[in-house]
């Protein structure tokens, strides 16, 4: 079964942030074993998604991972503010 991962980590950061039209999740490279994907957010959103400590962060990570281990991959996500 294939993951739209683009529309898993989009589903879960838009109920997080203030400016939910400037969310925007792309998939940068996608090959056999690993995807990265691309966050980007509202700079004022982006302590919102990354969290205190990072823990926002990580969960969405978390969550992620544990979709793309189910098919033997491995992924990577990148937030960045414009």
């Amino acid at each position: 079964m294939a993951v739209n991962y683009e529309t898993l980590i989009e589903h879960l950061i838009t109920p997080l942030v203030i400016h939910p039209e400037d969310v925007g999740v792309k998939v940068l490279s996608e090959d056999d074993s690993l995807i990265t994907v691309q966050v980007l957010v509202n700079e004022e959103d982006l302590g919102r998604v990354i969290g205190k400590n990072g823990r926002i962060a990580n969960a969405i990570r978390t969550i992620a991972h544990a979709s793309a281990a189910r098919n033997h991959k491995r992924i990577t996500i990148q937030i960045d503010a414009f």
